[in-house]
Parts: structure tokens; C-alpha cells; sequence
């Protein structure tokens, strides 16, 4: 399939044993896919793309080192005390001191959990397909590195809930609704559970998005701002090492 605008892409990797997840929206952020696939059929719809900005929920590449490294350390606000965050990346200590939780990137991608080393993977493929570093000006095919939790976290103001609970699916979902993302109103699940049903241990949730899927919307929604709106988003980290594109202008110092 192939779009001549621009498609936004999101790509919710996995350590290979289910598939990967994977959103595509329009630039009026209408949904053109929503699913699961494996690697390879996720990269054919992406490599169909004549124009497209894929973000990635995966670092883009293992650690390296550069919080091992004095100066660098003390050009940060604020800088870590002696001996502490070393084995982190930039982007990964910048959120943190903000409260919000990531996985530490080995330096060693042996080292690297599985879906961290599928996600290399991915990026790796993505440059053969043409596809730069984000941000890279007017260039048609872009990838950034993203990560969900942080994404909802920062358009919330506050930690979300779990996103593998009802609540938290729910509460994804409503963040991505109330941002004009092509997405089921969520709150219509509600209007559908009833005594009965919930007597009967059926609910209605047809309409409500995997926890997985919700990331790869994200992902794509974030993709989407970047392309479309670069003054509304950040970016943490370093670019020596791989900066997280993140849906909004400024980060707050607490969440």
C-alpha cells in the first residue's frame, strides 16, 4: 500500500516471541492501520511509504557511556551526584529525575533485553530504507526514538495508570480521543455495562485498544506532532546517543 502524503507510523516492538505492534495515521490523524504483525511484514507496510515519520518505542541504539563521562556529567541540570546514573543513558537519567520510570540501556546490546535488541533491528532497517534521524530538516522518511509510558505521561501532567490494567487502557485511550486521534470514544464503554453483564462477567471492550496497540498510537501520534508541529515537542537526551522525542514543548521538573 502505498500513501503519497504523509504517513505517520508508530512501531511498538517486542522480544520476538508475539508480534510486533504497529499504528498508522493521516495528517488529519485518522487511523490507515492499527494491528500486529511480525518484523517483516511491519517493515513492508513502512517500506510502502513514499513520504513517512516512524517512531519507535525502543532506544535506537545501546549505551554509550557518555554518563561515565565527567564533563558531560556536569553540564547536566542537575548534575548527578559522584558515582551515580553511570551506567544510564542522557535521556534516560534526564526522565528519571523527572519521575518517570525507563529501562537502563546496556552498553553491551548482548547485554540488551530482547525487544531493546529488536528494536536496534528495526532502526538499522529503517536507515537501509532511507530513512534519517529525526530531526532532518525537509527529508521525506524520518525515525525517531519514543517511549509510551513518558509520552502519556507528559500529555497527562502525571503518571498514568498501568497500562496493562482496564483503567489504564482506558485512560490511554481517553488521552489519545481527546487529541483528535482517530480513536473510539472510550467513555462509551460505560454506557455499556449494564447489571446483567456485569453479573454475567461480560464486558464491552470491543472498542478498546491492547496495551501494546495503545503504545504503537502513540508512538505514531507522537511521530505525527513532530512532523507537523516541531515547536510542540522535546527531545531528552543527547543526540550523540540517541535523544526520546516527546508530544510536548516543555517537560515539567516533577511528574
Amino acid at each position: 500500500m502505498l500513501f503519497t502524503k504523509n504517513t505517520f507510523i508508530g512501531i511498538d516492538p517486542t522480544a520476538g516471541k508475539r508480534p510486533f505492534a504497529y499504528a498508522a495515521l493521516d495528517g488529519n490523524r485518522q487511523l490507515l492501520a492499527v494491528g500486529e504483525g511480525q518484523m517483516e511484514e511491519v517493515l513492508a507496510f513502512v517500506g510502502g511509504q513514499a513520504r513517512a515519520f516512524v517512531a519507535v518505542n525502543a532506544p535506537r541504539a545501546p549505551n554509550a557511556g557518555l554518563m561515565a563521562d565527567e564533563t558531560r556529567r556536569a553540564a547536566l541540570s542537575p548534575p548527578p551526584r559522584p558515582g551515580r546514573w553511570t551506567g544510564y543513558r542522557v535521556a534516560e537519567y534526564e526522565l528519571h529525575r523527572r519521575g518517570i520510570s525507563i529501562p537502563r540501556t546496556p552498553a553491551q546490546p548482548e547485554k540488551c533485553p530482547r525487544w531493546m535488541q529488536m528494536g536496534f533491528k528495526v532502526y538499522q532497517r529503517l536507515a537501509s530504507l532511507g530513512f534519517r534521524r529525526f530531526p532532518a530538516g525537509d527529508a521525506p522518511l524520518q525515525s525517531l526514538e519514543v517511549y509510551p509510558h513518558a509520552a502519556y505521561t507528559v500529555l497527562l501532567e502525571h503518571l498514568p495508570f498501568p497500562k496493562n490494567t482496564l483503567e489504564g487502557r482506558l485512560q490511554r485511550q481517553l488521552v489519545l480521543y481527546v487529541h483528535d486521534v482517530e480513536v473510539p470514544n472510550p467513555m462509551r464503554v460505560f454506557e455499556e455495562i449494564t447489571r446483567h453483564r456485569l453479573l454475567q462477567g461480560i464486558l464491552p471492550l470491543d472498542d478498546l485498544y491492547s496495551a501494546s496497540e495503545l503504545d504503537a498510537l502513540v508512538a505514531a501520534f507522537t511521530a505525527f506532532k513532530a512532523a507537523t508541529q516541531p515547536e510542540s515537542v522535546c527531545l531528552a537526551g543527547d543526540a550523540a546517543e540517541g535523544q526520546i522525542v516527546l508530544p510536548v514543548k516543555e517537560l515539567r521538573t516533577r511528574y
